[in-house]
C-alpha cells in the first residue's frame, strides 16, 4: 500500500474515470454531512478569530471530477459551520435568542440531511451522476452560505439577544435580490425573535421584565426604590429604575421609547395594587414580522391602556389636582388668613437664630394656625410640615445644580453672599408629606422648588408686615404738625418702601404664579400620560423660579439688599419717631385744657435742626434706598429686552422711584 504526501492511500488515479466518479459521489455525499472519506479529507485550521475548514482531495483524481467536487465543498463547509454553531449555542447560558436560533437551524439541517439522504438513495439506484449532484445542490448552496455567513459573524463577535436579530435582519436585507434566501433569513429571524418577543409581551402587557440572561433592551436597576422619590433631588427612580440599553432590535428602534414607558406605567399600577392586565381585546400575540406590522399596533394599544389607566388613577383615586391646589394654598401663599395668623403667633420663635428655633414648637403653632383658620376645611392640610434650614435663601440657591446660579462665571462669585446674621424668618420653610404614587410628580426636586419660592414669598411678606408696622407708627403721630420735619421725610420714605414691596409681591403673585398656575392646571386636565403631567408640572415650577428672579442672581441680589434696607429702616422707626418727639406724662396731659394741649403738642415736636442724628439717619436710609432702587430699575430695564416678563416689574419699580422723587 502506498502512502502519499497528502495522506491518501490507494490513489484514486489507479481507477478508471467512471469508477472514480462513483467513488467521488459517495465521498462527496459523506462530506456533505461532515464525514471524512478515503479520498476527500477534512482539515480544520485554527485562525486568529475563527476556525478555517479545508477540504483536500487525492491529487491523482481526474481533473474534471476534482473541479466538480470543489464546487460542492462550500456547501459541505457551510454544513459543518452551522452544525458547530448549533452544538455550541444550544445551551441556555448563551441566551434565549441564540437557543431559539439554534433550534431553527437544527430544523433546517434536518431538511438538509433529508435532501442528502434522498440524493444518496438516487445514487444507490444508479440514477445520480456527479454533475446531477451539483445540479441538485445549487438551490441549497446559497441558503447554506448565507446562514454560514451569519453564524460566522455571530460567533466571531459573540453576539446574543438583539445583536443576533439585527444581524439576521441586515443579512436578509442584503439578500433582497434572492427571494428564496431572503425568505429563509426572515423566517430564521422570526423564529429567533419568538423568545425575545415573549420577553417583550410580559413587559408591555404586565410591566414585568422576565429576562434571565440580560438580552432585553430595557435594564432594571433594583437598587432604586420608589421611596427614594421623596429624598432624592434628582428623582433617579423615575428616570433610571428602568432605562434603555444599547442594542435595540432594529424592528423595535422607532417604538423603543413607547415600549419603555408602557412597562413603567404598568409597573406603577402594580405597585399601587391596581389591575395591570391589558384587556384581551388588546392583548394579542406579538409577532415581529408581517407586512401590516401588527406588533406595532399591539404595542400602541398597550401603551394607550397603561397610560390612560395610570393618569386616571393619579387624578381620580389619588386626587393629584387636589394635592396641587393644597400645596398652592400653603407653599405659594394662596391661603392668606392662615399665613397672617401663623406669623402673629410664631413671631417670637422665628426671631431666634436658626440653631435656637424649636421645630416642634413651630409645628404645633402651624397646626394651631391651620385648625383655627379657613385652612381647616382643606382635607389635605394635615400633610403640611415645617422645617428650618441652616442657610439663607441665597446660599441655598447656590447649592442647586438646577439653577443657573451654580453656572455663574467666576467674576460673579460675590453675587450669592451670606448675610452677616440670619434668623428663623430667613430660614423658615414649609414642606409637604407626599406618598407613592404622587411622589412621581411631587418628587423631592419639585418640593424643593416649591420651598425656594415659598421662602422668597414668605420673607417678602415679613418685610411687608414690618413696614406696615412702621407706617402705623407714623400714623400714630399724624396729629402733630410734622410738615418739613424729619418725621415727614421718614413717612414719605416708609410709603415708598411699602410701594416697592407691594409692587414686588403683586408681581410675584398676580403676574407670575397665578397665570402660570392656571396654564398648568388647564394643561393637566388634557394630559394623556404621567410623563406629560410631570412635564407640565416641572415646566410650571421652572418658569416660576425664573420669573420670580430666583434664577437671576444679579437681580435677586439687588432685591435682597432692598429688603434688608426696608427691615433695617422698620426696626429703626421707633427710635426715629421717639427721638423727634417729647413725650408727656398722662397726668400732665389731663391737667391741661384743650387749648393748652394743642400748645404743648406743638412744643412736643423737636426741631429737625436740633436733632441732626435723626435727620442724618433718615437721609442715609433714603439715599441708600434710592441708589439701590435706581440700580435695580436699570438692570430690570436692560434685562426686560431678553426677559420680557420683567417689563411689568420694571415699570412698577420705575413708578416707585418717580413717585418718591416727585414727593
Amino acid at each position: 500500500m502506498t502512502q502519499t504526501a497528502a495522506g491518501f492511500e490507494n490513489l484514486i488515479g489507479y481507477y478508471e474515470p467512471p469508477v472514480q466518479e462513483l467513488i467521488v459521489i459517495d465521498e462527496v455525499l459523506s462530506a456533505m454531512v461532515g464525514v471524512e472519506g478515503r479520498y476527500i479529507s477534512i482539515k480544520t485550521l485554527r485562525g486568529k478569530k475563527d476556525e478555517i475548514i479545508n477540504f483536500l482531495v487525492d491529487p491523482s483524481m481526474d481533473l474534471a471530477l476534482q473541479e466538480l467536487a470543489k464546487r460542492i465543498f462550500p456547501l459541505c463547509r457551510s454544513f459543518l459551520l452551522i452544525n458547530q454553531f448549533v452544538e455550541s449555542r444550544s445551551q441556555f447560558q448563551n441566551g434565549l435568542v441564540n437557543h431559539a436560533f439554534s433550534a431553527a437551524l437544527r430544523e433546517f439541517l434536518l431538511d438538509y440531511q433529508a435532501l442528502v439522504a434522498q440524493l444518496e438513495h438516487q445514487f444507490r439506484l444508479g440514477r445520480l451522476s456527479l454533475q446531477g449532484l451539483w445540479f441538485y445542490c445549487q438551490p441549497t448552496l446559497k441558503s447554506m452560505q448565507a446562514l454560514s455567513t451569519v453564524i460566522q459573524k455571530a460567533s466571531a463577535n459573540n453576539f446574543s439577544g438583539s445583536a443576533v436579530l439585527n444581524l439576521l435582519q441586515s443579512q436578509a436585507k442584503a439578500m433582497a435580490g434572492d427571494n428564496a434566501v431572503r425568505l429563509l433569513l426572515e423566517k430564521m429571524t422570526q423564529c429567533a425573535s419568538r423568545a425575545y418577543m415573549s420577553i417583550l409581551e410580559r413587559w408591555v402587557y404586565e410591566g414585568v421584565i422576565d429576562d434571565p440572561y440580560g438580552e432585553f433592551f430595557i435594564a432594571e436597576d433594583k437598587s432604586l426604590q420608589k421611596e427614594s422619590l421623596t429624598k432624592d433631588y434628582d428623582a433617579k427612580y423615575w428616570r433610571q429604575r428602568y432605562s434603555l440599553k444599547d442594542g435595540i432590535p432594529s424592528f423595535l428602534a422607532n417604538t423603543a421609547g413607547t415600549i419603555l414607558t408602557t412597562g413603567k406605567y404598568l409597573n406603577v399600577l402594580r405597585e399601587c395594587g391596581h389591575n395591570v392586565q391589558v384587556p384581551p381585546s388588546e392583548n394579542s400575540k406579538l409577532m415581529s414580522f408581517g407586512s401590516n406590522h401588527h406588533y406595532l399596533e399591539c404595542i400602541k394599544a398597550a401603551y394607550n391602556f397603561a397610560s390612560g389607566e395610570l393618569v386616571n388613577l393619579i387624578k381620580e383615586k389619588y386626587d393629584l389636582t387636589g394635592k396641587l391646589r393644597s400645596i398652592k394654598h400653603y407653599l405659594l401663599l394662596d391661603q392668606g388668613d392662615f399665613l397672617v395668623h401663623f406669623m402673629d403667633i410664631a413671631r417670637d420663635e422665628l426671631a431666634k437664630k436658626p440653631d435656637e428655633v424649636s421645630v416642634e414648637k413651630l409645628q404645633s403653632l402651624l397646626d394651631l394656625a391651620l385648625r383655627t383658620t379657613a385652612a381647616s376645611v382643606d382635607p389635605y392640610h394635615e400633610g403640611l410640615t415645617c422645617i428650618v434650614e441652616r442657610s439663607s435663601l441665597l446660599k441655598r440657591l447656590g447649592t442647586f445644580n438646577v439653577t443657573e446660579v451654580s453656572q455663574r462665571d467666576s467674576s460673579n462669585n460675590d453675587i450669592l453672599e451670606e448675610p452677616v446674621s440670619i434668623t428663623g424668618l430667613e430660614t423658615f420653610s414649609l414642606s409637604y408629606k407626599v406618598h407613592w404614587p404622587l411622589s412621581i410628580v411631587l418628587s423631592r426636586k419639585a418640593l424643593t422648588n416649591y420651598q425656594l419660592i415659598f421662602r422668597f414669598l414668605f420673607h417678602c411678606k415679613h418685610v411687608d408686615r414690618q413696614l406696615c408696622g412702621a407706617w402705623q407708627t407714623h400714623q400714630g403721630v399724624r396729629a402733630l404738625n410734622t410738615r418739613g420735619t424729619a418725621i415727614s421725610r421718614s413717612s414719605l420714605l416708609c410709603r415708598s418702601m411699602l410701594k416697592f414691596i407691594n409692587s414686588l409681591l403683586h408681581y410675584l403673585t398676580f403676574e407670575v404664579i397665578e397665570p402660570n398656575w392656571h396654564m398648568m392646571y388647564t394643561r393637566l386636565q388634557s394630559a394623556n400620560s404621567i410623563d406629560e403631567v410631570i412635564q407640565h408640572h416641572d415646566f410650571f415650577l421652572d418658569k416660576c423660579l425664573r420669573e420670580c428672579l430666583l434664577l437671576l442672581p444679579e437681580l435677586l441680589k439687588k432685591v435682597e439688599r432692598l429688603k434688608s434696607m426696608c427691615l433695617q429702616y422698620a426696626a429703626a422707626t421707633q427710635w426715629l419717631i421717639s427721638s423727634s418727639i417729647v413725650l408727656h406724662s398722662p397726668d400732665e396731659s389731663k391737667a391741661d385744657s384743650l387749648g393748652t394741649k394743642q400748645s404743648k403738642s406743638g412744643q412736643a415736636l423737636k426741631s429737625a435742626s436740633r436733632n441732626a442724628a435723626v435727620t442724618d439717619s433718615i437721609l442715609k436710609f433714603e439715599k441708600d434706598f434710592d441708589t439701590e432702587l435706581q440700580s435695580l430699575g436699570s438692570i430690570l430695564s436692560s434685562s426686560s429686552q431678553t426677559e420680557p416678563y420683567l417689563t411689568h416689574l420694571a415699570k412698577w419699580i420705575l413708578g416707585v422711584k418717580l413717585e418718591h422723587k416727585g414727593l
